[in-house]
């Protein structure tokens, strides 16, 4: 009855300790959890990354160091900085200095292409009305198969229509339709907004909406707004 006893004391203590090894192992794998993008973690720039953006600026008028620094430093450093300093590129709207570096990011050994790294990029360059630079990085990710969600789609969307750019918004609109993933009503209003200036089209995307979703009433501004947008637009491009 006694040893009975101490066998069972020695499992549980040995259930206990096989317990507290398990929850160590799960919390240290969630800390490093790979599931969370990198493009989307907290960017911090360490000293070798500030060195670098810093030169980058200066260096990029004169062609030849440019391409002797991006060789010898930007190929160099380390995947947290080389992410900082894009994403710190991408903020300060350096169309040119984000590319490039977009396209170092897209040559290293640790690259996987991600739906948020084409998004920030896309972003910047609506914020920028950069037509060629946004085929370029459109093809590259259709080439990647990356695909976009609903909400990611309705957002770019918006940032191409409120950058003057509705051809390429309608393109990232047309891809959304061919999209595999299920229409969400939400992006939808959020494109409806935005196609304010646009009526025609907004036209289209309503009976797009309409149709998906019969049981949604879609609000209708007055008409005289759609003529003070018109109005606003061409004070604009003169």
């Amino acid at each position: 009855m006694w040893r009975q006893g101490q066998k069972l004391v020695r499992r549980a203590s040995l259930s206990k300790h096989s317990c507290s090894i398990r929850q160590i192992i799960t919390g240290s794998a969630s800390l490093s959890s790979p599931s969370v993008s990198i493009w989307r973690r907290k960017k911090e720039m360490g000293k070798e990354g500030l060195m670098v953006a810093k030169e980058l600026k200066r260096l990029q008028s004169n062609t030849v160091r440019f391409e002797r620094f991006m060789k010898s430093h930007v190929s160099r450093l380390l995947k947290s900085d080389l992410v900082s300093v894009l994403a710190e590129f991408q903020r300060q709207d350096l169309v040119y200095l984000s590319m490039r570096l977009y396209e170092a990011v897209r040559k290293e050994i640790w690259y996987q292409p991600d739906m948020f790294f084409y998004r920030d990029m896309l972003f910047m360059l609506a914020r920028n009305k950069k037509v060629d630079e946004t085929k370029k990085v459109w093809e590259d990710l259709k080439k990647e198969g990356v695909l976009f969600d609903q909400h990611t789609f309705g957002d770019l969307v918006r940032a191409f229509l409120d950058g003057g750019l509705p051809s390429e918004a309608m393109h990232i609109y047309d891809e959304m339709r061919r999209s595999p993933d299920p229409p969400m009503s939400l992006p939808y209003r959020v494109m409806l907004k935005g196609l304010l200036p646009y009526p025609d089209l907004r036209e289209k995307v309503k009976d797009d909406f309409l149709e998906l979703f019969p049981d949604i009433v879609v609000y209708d501004p007055p008409e005289d707004l759609f003529d003070e947008e018109e109005w606003r637009k061409e004070s604009d491009d003169d």
